[in-house]
C-alpha cells in the first residue's frame, strides 16, 4: 500500500533549540573566519545572544565583522579579551591545532567555554583539556552543532518518545562535491574527512541512539591524483551494545550535477523508522530546510507522517550549542555537549583512523 504523507502539523515534533532565560550573558569570540561570519554570528543574532567582543590574529578581519554587529568590541590581543571582566563565555572558532592552548588560557581566567570541533588533534590533548576545565570549575562544551539541526533534533525527540520502539540502526549517507581547497589549511591535513566532517555524523548517531559505541571498522580513501593529504571518502561501520549498528557512508567527490547529490539520515527501530535529509548540503552553500518522514506502528497504522521543519544546520543549529551551554550555566549542571561527553565522540573518530591504518575493528576503549 502506498502511504500518503499527512498534512504538515498533524504530528507535533519537538526540534527547536532550547534557549536560556537570560540571553544577555556576554560572549567573546576567538576567530573571525568564514564559520563565524556565516553561522556563529547570524545564529546568535537570531537567538538574541550578546556578543560583546571578538579577537583574531588578523585584526582587519575582526574589525570587518564588528562593523556588521554594532557594539561588538575588537580586542587587540587574546589576553586583553580574557582579562575583560565583562566577557563570561569564550567561543573558540579556530582549527584544532591551536584550540587547546587558547582553551587552557581561557579556563585559567575562569571563562566558560564553547570549543570548536574537533576538540584537539590528539586524544591526550583533549583529555588534558577536560581535566583542566574540571579543575577550573567552569562549564565547557563542544560545538557539535549538528545535534541541534532540525532533522537530527526531531529524530532524537521521536526516538525519545518511544515511537520507533527499540532502536536498532542509524545510517548517514552523503554523496556530494566538497571543494576542500576553499579551506587551504584542510588540504594539508592527513586526517581530513572523518576528523573535520563525519565527526558530526558519528556524534549525531550516538546522540540519537543514546548509546556508547563498542567498536569501529572504517576505511578511507581518495580519488586518483587528488591533491589532498587526507581521505575524501569514507565508510564507517559502528557496533553498539547488543543488536544496534550504525553506518556512515560519505563521499565528497560527486562530479555529477547537483540533482544527483544527496545527504540523508535514517534511524530504525522495532516499531518504526524516521528518515530525512540534511538540507545544508543540498545546493551548498545556499542549502535548504531539513526534512523528515516518520512511520510508526505505535501511531496511526498505515500512515506516513512528514511534519514540516523550519531551519537548517547552518546557521540555526548554532543557537543550540551555545544555548545549551548557557542553560547549563544558568542551571548549574553539565551541558549535554560537554567536553567530557565529547571524549566519546573523539574516541570513535580516533578508533576509525586506527581501523583504517590497521585494517581491523578497533574497540573505542583502545583509544587512550
Amino acid at each position: 500500500m502506498v502511504m500518503e504523507p499527512q498534512r504538515a502539523g498533524s504530528l507535533q515534533v519537538d526540534y527547536r533549540p532550547k534557549l536560556p532565560i537570560d540571553r544577555s550573558r556576554p560572549i567573546g569570540i576567538v576567530g573571525a573566519g568564514e564559520i563565524v561570519a556565516q553561522a556563529h554570528l547570524p545564529a546568535y543574532r537570531m537567538a538574541g545572544f550578546q556578543v560583546a567582543g571578538i579577537y583574531d590574529m588578523n585584526q582587519a578581519k575582526a574589525e570587518e565583522l564588528a562593523n556588521r554587529y554594532p557594539g561588538m568590541k575588537v580586542f587587540a590581543t587574546l589576553e586583553a579579551m580574557l582579562a575583560d571582566p565583562q566577557i563570561q563565555i569564550v567561543d573558540i572558532a579556530v582549527p584544532a591545532k591551536h584550540q587547546p592552548d587558547i582553551a587552557l588560557k581561557a579556563a585559567s581566567y575562569g571563562k566558560h567555554l564553547l570549543c570548536q570541533k574537533p576538540l584537539a588533534e590528539t586524544f591526550g590533548q583533549a583529555r588534558a583539556l577536560v581535566d583542566a576545565c574540571a579543575a577550573a570549575g567552569i562549564k565547557a562544551a563542544v560545538n557539535q552543532q549538528m545535534r541541534w539541526s532540525p532533522g537530527i533534533q526531531a529524530s532524537r525527540s521521536i526516538a525519545a518518545r518511544g515511537w520507533l520502539g527499540q532502536l536498532l540502526q542509524g545510517t548517514v549517507q552523503v554523496n556530494v562535491h566538497t571543494p576542500w581547497e576553499n579551506w587551504p589549511w584542510l588540504t594539508q591535513i592527513s586526517t581530513l574527512e572523518v576528523m573535520y566532517h563525519s565527526i558530526h555524523y558519528l556524534d549525531s548517531i550516538r546522540y540519537v541512539l543514546g548509546l556508547q559505541p563498542e567498536y569501529v571498522y572504517a576505511d578511507g580513501a581518495k580519488i586518483p591524483n587528488q591533491p589532498y593529504a587526507g581521505e575524501t571518502r569514507t565508510m564507517i561501520h559502528i557496533k553498539y551494545p547488543g543488536d544496534v549498528r550504525a553506518l556512515v557512508h560519505d563521499n565528497h567527490n560527486n562530479r555529477m550535477p547537483q540533482e544527483d547529490w544527496y545527504a540523508t539520515f535514517r534511524f530504525e527501530g522495532t516499531e518504526g523508522v524516521v528518515k530525512g535529509t540534511n538540507g545544508a548540503l543540498y545546493n551548498y552553500p545556499e542549502g535548504r530546510e531539513d526534512t523528515i518522514s516518520l512511520y510508526s506502528n505505535l501511531l496511526e497504522p498505515g500512515t506516513l507522517y512528514a511534519p514540516k521543519l523550519e531551519g537548517r544546520w547552518f546557521p540555526h543549529a548554532f543557537m543550540g550549542t551555545m544555548g545549551e551551554l548557557m542553560r547549563a550555566i544558568e542551571e548549574d549542571r553539565e551541558p549535554e555537549n560537554s567536553i567530557a561527553d565529547n571524549l566519546i565522540t573523539l574516541r570513535t573518530v580516533f578508533a576509525a583512523y586506527r581501523s583504517m591504518s590497521e585494517n581491523r575493528p578497533v574497540y573505542v576503549t583502545e583509544i587512550e
